[in-house]
């Protein structure tokens, strides 16, 4: 292991690996199949990359997950660690050139998805590279019972065949003991050597609290904890919203979704990593290869679709070892509302087939054609032309990207038609009257030849660098010449680009994968129960809710959580006489009081009801409470 810490301590600069990541990789260096149960932020990439490093020839790495994935290989080149990912969007030159460079180029890792693995000729390609190790990553999704299931997990076994006597590392945040047996049997590891890392966490707090104002309840726990914090909510619109609120009230705030600019993601993570502002408001879009260690606190304020992920982005909280709290907040109509959301949106067969055909027709694909072709795509545009209900369709369609048969990847872009209407006199004159443009409106005319006699299609991005601006300046300068009426420009927001993976078949095609929807609206349903028994569950301590869920035994109280902490009762004395000790100093309100007090809602409440009756207080025309 000595020559495993040197690299660790060489390209990752850490002094020493964290348990049991030194066995795990002792295991694989020994040649033995490895399964690896590590919870959210357990270090499971190292795992394969350091024994990668050690090994002569080139670690294969297969994952589903595409934005992890282009993570992982900038990280290792960033490190000079040769590294190449096969991904969508590469023709078959390309693809075959990058295996060239890995058979002859000495290079270390080879990344791709299992889809590729369907892919014939790629196999036959990768059984000429000298594979000295296979690592893959979100193991769950081999299983039917694993909440990401993808069918072309189940091809990895076949490299069994190809490389007999090569170890296989598998490795998951997130799988219930039917779900490791499973990954175990469909990979057919033999022997396999297995680590699973506890999924307590002492030092973070899980609370449920039960509030029908959020904002309010938000605003107090930011403003007792005023380091780094997440609030995850469930669409983009709620990110910008909770955010402006959350700004107007004297806080600082950013936020992150799927359908922002490369730019305004990687700039409101900078403020967000670097503390310049307290609070990310984001979907769960956010959190990929994000390590943060010093956020204090991770809030939900809906409920999540199931315990994995729940316990994934609640855990992004107090990774440096100090006191941290995961919270979820719970209204009354909540269950309701997750019912609706996660479980009547679920499609059916039905609908499935629906959907495909239609997305098909919408981008004017044949019968038995299709393979390979790549568009850009709005899914509200593609949703609204066919009158389908959004999430229902956004459901059905990241099902069909799950099981390969399509490719969804949420890369916005922003496409700009543009033709000049006015001769280029009066557009000279223009300019005069609008110098800060000036270098803009020249930069497209040099560029972009007979645009004053047919529409071009601008890149914007091109723009911006030619006149040493950012894109949002070109974007404006060009809304202002619309507004002038000196263009006709249409300006098309993609916030998704789509590959077909398969020759359109219809019905063939979604009778083959029907099975795998039955079980997953089977699985989603179960899941959710388990969400909704975690949020009403009062008699039994959070942490214990959570590990039991991933099948740990004999786990004891944690002492820190929503329940724990409600079980020591408290000594009614006490709450009266630090009410009254605030309303001593000046008159209050009860939400005033909360926002000082460590006591719950219902214990303020209650003690100012028993304070008005025996006449010790009394409230004024603007709700306030004072003494008598």
């Amino acid at each position: 292991m000595v020559e495993a810490l040197q690299i660790l301590q060489k390209y990752w600069k850490h002094s020493a690996f964290r348990k049991p990541q030194d066995e795990i990789i002792q295991s694989v260096l020994d040649g033995n199949d490895t399964f690896a149960l590590l919870p959210t932020g357990g270090g499971k990439s190292v795992c394969y990359q350091v024994p990668g490093m050690i090994s002569s020839g080139i670690t294969l790495v297969i994952s589903p997950l595409i934005a992890l994935i282009k993570d992982q290989v900038n990280n290792l080149q960033q490190k000079d660690i040769k590294s190449v990912a096969l991904i969508g969007g590469i023709n078959q030159n390309e693809i075959s050139d990058l295996l060239d460079n890995c058979q002859f180029g000495n290079y270390k890792f080879l990344y791709l998805s299992p889809e590729r693995l369907q892919q014939e000729w790629i196999v036959e390609r990768l059984k000429l590279l000298p594979i000295s190790l296979i690592a893959i990553d979100e193991a769950h999704c081999v299983s039917q019972w694993g909440h990401d299931f993808r069918p072309a997990y189940l091809k990895i076994k076949d490299l069994k065949t190809h490389f007999p006597a090569i170890p296989f590392i598998a490795l998951t945040a997130s799988a219930t003991f039917r779900v490791q047996q499973d990954i175990i049997e469909h990979l057919a590891l033999k022997n396999p050597v297995v680590f699973k890392k506890s999924f307590a966490r002492e030092n973070l707090g899980y609370h449920v609290i039960k509030t029908d104002d959020k904002l309010h309840k938000i605003q107090q726990i930011v403003s007792k904890n005023k380091q780094s914090s997440i609030i995850y909510v469930r669409n983009r619109r709620s990110c910008l919203e909770v955010s402006q609120q959350l700004n107007s009230l004297g806080h600082t705030s950013t936020y992150f979704h799927g359908g922002l600019p490369l730019k305004e993601k990687e700039k409101n993570m900078q403020l967000w990593m670097e503390n310049e502002v307290q609070i990310i408001v984001a979907t769960n879009a956010f959190g990929m290869g994000i390590d943060k260690p010093d956020v204090k606190t991770v809030i939900h304020i809906q409920l999540p679709e199931n315990l994995e992920n729940y316990y994934q982005e609640a855990g992004r909280a107090g990774r440096d070892g100090e006191k941290a709290f995961g919270i979820l907040l719970v209204s009354s109509g909540d269950v309701e509302t997750a019912k609706k959301q996660f479980i009547a949106n679920l499609p059916d067969k039905k609908f499935l087939k629906e959907v495909y055909i239609k997305l098909n027709n919408y981008f004017r694909i044949a019968y038995g054609e299709g393979f390979g072709e790549n568009f850009s795509f709005n899914v509200n545009h593609f949703a609204q032309q066919y009158k389908f209900p959004i999430i229902k369709t956004v459901n059905a369609m990241q099902f069909l990207d799950r099981q390969g048969i399509i490719t969804l990847s949420n890369e916005f872009s922003e496409k700009v038609n543009l033709q000049f209407i006015l001769p280029s006199k009066e557009i000279i004159r223009y300019i005069s009257l609008h110098p800060k443009d000036e270098a803009i409106i020249t930069t497209i005319l040099r560029t972009y030849s007979g645009i004053f006699d047919i529409g071009s299609t601008i890149n914007i991005d091109l723009v911006a660098k030619k006149s040493n601006c950012h894109s949002e300046q070109v974007l404006e300068a060009i809304k202002n010449l619309e507004k002038n009426n000196c263009v006709i420009a249409t300006i098309q927001n993609n916030d998704a680009s789509i590959t077909f993976n398969e020759v359109r078949e219809d019905e063939h095609t979604i009778n083959r994968v029907a099975k795998y929807l039955e079980k997953q609206n089977e699985l989603k349903t179960n899941q959710l129960a388990s969400v909704i028994d975690y949020a009403n569950n009062e008699a039994t301590c959070k942490s214990k809710l959570l590990l039991s869920y991933f099948d740990e035994k004999n786990i004891n109280d944690c002492g820190i959580c929503s329940y724990c902490l409600s079980k020591e009762k408290r000594n009614p004395k006490i709450v009266l006489e630090e009410i009254l000790a605030c309303l001593n100093k000046q008159p209050q309100t009860s939400r005033e009081l909360e926002s000082q007090l460590s006591f719950t809602t219902n214990e303020i409440l209650l003690g100012i009801q028993l304070l008005l009756e025996n006449n010790k207080i009394a409230i004024n025309n603007h709700n306030q409470y004072y003494l008598l």
